[in-house]
C-alpha cells in the first residue's frame, strides 16, 4: 500500500459527470420551452393564430330547449282512431313530423299553430299499429326528437257501404254514386269526409244525404261522357255511430260513357232519344192512365232486364196485375216505374196512355223481335241513361225514389 487515498479522485469524477449531465438537461429544456412559446419578438403573428385555432375548436354542448310532446304516449294500446292523435312543441317549432303504419303508409297532416302543432287531416284505421317521429328546433336552432309507437283500437262493432256503380263499370251521364250503409249513421260529417270523388276531366262533385244510411254524390249538371271517376271510400276507423266504426277500405273507379237522354211527353205519347245531343229517334208510347199517372221529373236507369215478372200486389196494386213475362225492362225508380216492352198493349202506342205508371213500349211476346221499338231502345240503353217524363198530371218523382237526386236542385243539393 502507498497509502494515498483511495477515495479522492474517485470522487473528483463524479462530480464532473454530474455537472456535465445537469447541464444537458436545462440546456434540452429551454429549447422545449423556446419552440412551444415562441420568440418575444414574433408574438403577435402566432398569439392571434393561437387564439383563433381554440376558437374554432370550441364544441356546443348546450342540450336544445325545444321540447316535443307526442299524443299518445309510446306503448299505448286501444287508442282512439280519431281526436288522439297530436303532437306540440314548446319552447321551439316543429320541422318535422312523420307518422306511418307497420306497411310504411304515411298518415297525412298539418303543422299549425306557427309551429307548435301537428294533428292528422283524417282518421286513423282501426287495429293498427302506428310511429311516430317529430323533430323540433328552438330558438338558436337546436334540434329536439321525440319517438312513439302506439296501436289503434279493435272495434266490436263495425259497418260498411255497398255502392253503386261497381267497380271498372261504363255507365250513363245521369249516374250517380251512391253508397248505402248498413248501419245508420250519427256522425255523418265524418263519414262523408272519408269518402273522396276525384274524375278526369275535374268537375266538383258534392254528396248530399238521404236519411240517415245512404249518401248519394253527383256534380251540378250530367256527367259530361267520357268522364272518368275515382272514388275513396276510406272508411276503416271511422265512427260513424257511437261506437261503431267502418271497416271499408276500398277504390271504386268507372267511366261515364255516352250521354244518352230520352224525354217522354204524357201528352204526345211520344219518346224523343237523343244521343251526344243529337236527335237518333222517336218512339210511340204508353204511360199511366187517370189515376195511375206517371211520376214526372228525371229517372235513372238504375237495373236492365232482359225478362221479368210484374205483379200489382209489389206495388200496392194487389191483383190489378201479375204478368209473369214482360220483355226488355228497365227500372226508374224504387217504388216499381220501370220502362219495358209490352206485347198485351194493343193499340195504345201513341194513342192513348194505358198502364198502371210504367212506360210501355211496342214488344212481342218473349221478346224475340230485335226490329220492334222496346228491343230497339234496350239494346242501345245503359244503366245510368237518364228518362225524363213530362206534361203528366202526377207531381215531380222524390229525388230518393230511385237514384233521382237530378230533381233536386243544386242548392238544396249543397245545403
Amino acid at each position: 500500500m502507498n497509502g494515498r487515498p483511495i477515495s479522492g479522485p474517485s470522487v473528483g469524477a463524479r462530480t464532473r459527470s454530474g455537472k456535465g449531465v445537469l447541464a444537458l438537461l436545462l440546456g434540452v429544456l429551454l429549447l422545449v420551452v423556446t419552440a412551444c412559446g415562441g420568440g418575444g419578438d414574433s408574438d403577435s403573428g402566432s398569439g392571434a393564430g393561437k387564439g383563433k385555432d381554440k376558437d374554432s375548436s370550441r364544441t356546443d354542448t348546450k342540450v336544445s330547449q325545444a321540447v316535443v310532446t307526442i299524443a299518445p304516449k309510446n306503448g299505448a294500446d286501444a287508442v282512439r282512431t280519431s281526436g288522439a292523435l297530436k303532437v306540440t312543441a314548446a319552447k321551439g317549432k316543429l320541422t318535422e313530423v312523420t307518422v306511418k303504419d307497420n306497411e310504411g303508409n304515411a298518415v297525412e297532416g298539418e303543422i299549425t299553430d306557427g309551429g307548435r302543432s301537428w294533428t292528422p287531416a283524417t282518421h286513423l284505421a282501426a287495429a293498427t299499429e302506428y310511429k311516430v317521429h317529430a323533430v323540433a328546433k328552438d330558438t338558436a336552432g337546436r334540434q329536439a326528437a321525440e319517438e312513439s309507437a302506439f296501436t289503434t283500437l279493435t272495434p266490436k262493432n263495425t259497418f260498411v257501404g255497398t255502392f253503386t256503380p261497381e267497380d271498372g263499370s261504363k255507365v250513363g251521364v245521369g249516374m250517380p254514386f251512391s253508397v248505402r250503409f248498413t248501419r245508420g249513421i250519427t256522425h255523418p260529417d265524418d263519414v262523408e269526409k272519408a269518402i273522396t270523388v276525384k274524375t278526369e276531366p275535374a268537375v266538383d262533385v258534392q254528396g248530399h244525404w238521404f236519411g240517415n244510411d245512404r249518401l248519394d254524390f253527383r256534380p251540378e249538371e250530367y256527367w259530361a261522357a267520357g268522364t272518368k271517376v275515382t272514388v275513396s271510400l276510406n272508411l276503416d276507423g271511422v265512427e260513424g255511430r257511437p261506437g261503431v266504426y267502418g271497416k271499408q277500405a276500398k277504390t271504386v273507379k268507372f267511366t261515364i260513357g255516352r250521354s244518352q237522354v230520352s224525354t217522354v211527353d204524357v201528352k204526345t205519347k211520344k219518346m224523343t232519344v237523343e244521343r251526344d245531343g243529337k236527335v237518333i229517334k222517336t218512339i210511340p208510347v204508353t204511360t199511366g192512365k187517370p189515376g195511375y199517372d206517371t211520376w214526372n221529373g228525371r229517372m235513372v236507369i238504375t237495373e236492365r232486364l232482359k225478362v221479368t215478372r210484374m205483379n200489382g200486389e209489389t206495388v200496392g196494386y194487389g191483383g190489378e196485375y201479375d204478368i209473369k213475362d214482360v220483355p226488355h225492362a228497365m227500372r226508374l225508380t224504387t217504388s216499381g216505374t220501370f220502362i219495358h216492352g209490352n206485347y198485351w198493349g194493343g193499340g195504345a202506342f201513341g194513342n192513348y196512355n194505358a198502364s198502371h205508371g210504367c212506360i210501355g213500349l211496342r214488344d212481342v211476346r218473349g221478346g224475340y223481335d230485335g226490329k220492334v221499338a222496346a228491343a230497339w231502345f234496350f239494346n242501345r240503353s245503359m244503366v245510368g241513361d237518364v228518362v225524363v217524363v213530362k206534361n203528366s198530371n202526377d207531381r215531380t218523382v222524390d229525388p230518393d225514389n230511385g237514384l233521382n237526386g237530378w230533381n233536386m236542385s243544386w242548392e238544396k243539393w249543397t245545403a
